[in-house]
């Protein structure tokens, strides 16, 4: 299916929200620390309900870590930045979408290891900053699924 790796999350809400889409996509979530939270929080576990133990969930101690155990994954970095467009990429199984903190996004020195199309900002109206991390993940997500005719779900 695909992979979602959120960069240094922050707010442990979207990270739950994040674990239940996870869970029901089959998406793989990848964290990279560090971490604004830890994992046994209340409000992260709250938020993603009883569907940790139906996610997959990996942990990184640093973007070089991921990209080490991942050499040739085809990662989309996710971002206000972005001038690549969402809906004119055709997304495969596999590929991974990079997301960056609440309060900061990706930092420019990762940015710079993207191609100018692979930095994916998500279309808003003028004048909008950004989605929250969780909305924009489900987009993401969903998007990317409904392009490959949602293979593995139940209808």
């Amino acid at each position: 299916m695909f992979d979602l790796i959120l960069y240094q999350p922050e707010i442990p809400p979207n990270t739950g929200n994040i674990i239940r889409l996870c869970a029901n996509t089959g998406t793989k979530l990848h964290l990279i620390k560090p971490l604004g939270f830890q994992l046994d929080d209340k409000q992260l576990r709250r938020a993603g309900l009883d569907y940790h133990e139906f996610a997959s969930l990996s942990l990184y101690d640093d973007w070089q870590h991921y990209r080490k155990t991942h050499p040739q994954q085809h990662i989309f970095a996710l971002t206000t930045k972005g001038s690549g467009q969402m809906h004119r990429h055709q997304f495969v199984s596999g590929d991974g979408f990079l997301m960056g903190p609440e309060t900061r996004g990706l930092p420019q020195t990762i940015l710079d290891e993207f191609e100018p199309n692979m930095r994916i900002r998500l279309p808003m109206v003028p004048d909008s900053r950004s989605l929250n991390l969780s909305n924009a993940a489900a987009v993401i997500v969903y998007e990317a699924w409904r392009q490959i005719g949602f293979s593995g779900a139940q209808n």
